[in-house]
């Protein structure tokens, strides 16, 4: 009986320190989970926080194409590529496409719409399309590398006519006022262009008449 009994009480004590020791590691696995838990959602924080930055600042460079990139100064003719195009030569839509490549290290805005004079014969710059979008007033500011088109729409009545293969090009302020005037050359298969009349669109991100 006495024997009995000691095996039974050693079968106890063995059984509770086995379950005491399942607990011990259940807790360490619990505290373990805990803490890799943490560390996930520190990481995920992280993570996350960088989405966020990533997005935010992704969010401004879209802004960025209305023109509201914070310390952005006005382009600067000599720190853009500005090129031309004749495009639907004699037929309905005739125009130049004039592009403006931000060709420096910061962001800069263009507004309002280029000043044009055609050729050597017209000194007259080159008035606004009354068929335009209104809103030229506002900025439209370049990443480096950015783009903004223009046109100059063409009419040529066949008489009495100017030709030209290049035209000047000078950059608008805020205020209105001309920056310095830059030549422009035409690409193309005809670089030459006519016109009776001619007006100027404004800056846009998109080329017009891309159809």
């Amino acid at each position: 009986m006495r024997t009995s009994r000691i095996r039974t009480a050693a079968l106890a004590a063995v059984t509770a320190a086995l379950a005491l020791g399942l607990t011990a590691c259940g807790g360490a696995d619990a505290d373990s989970k805990a803490a890799g838990g943490s560390a996930q959602v520190t990481g995920g924080g992280d993570a996350k926080g960088g989405a966020r930055s990533t997005n935010a600042s992704g969010g401004t460079d879209e802004a960025a194409g209305d023109g509201t990139t914070a310390g952005a100064q006005q382009c600067r003719g000599d720190e853009m590529l500005l090129t031309a195009e004749h495009r639907f030569a004699g037929q309905q839509g005739d125009h130049l496409l004039v592009t403006a490549s931000n060709k420096g290290s910061k962001p800069c805005w263009v507004t309002s719409y280029p000043t044009v004079k055609l050729g050597d014969v017209d000194s007259t710059a080159l008035p606004h399309s009354k068929k335009d979008n209104s809103g030229g007033d506002k900025h439209i500011t370049l990443q480096p590398g950015g783009t903004a088109y223009s046109a100059v729409n063409l009419f040529d009545y066949g008489s009495k006519n100017h030709t030209a293969q290049s035209f000047s090009l000078a950059l608008r302020g805020a205020d209105g006022h001309d920056g310095p005037s830059y030549s422009v050359h035409i690409k193309g298969d005809k670089p030459q262009f006519s016109w009776n009349e001619a007006d100027v669109l404004n800056w846009n991100t998109e080329k017009p008449y891309d159809f």
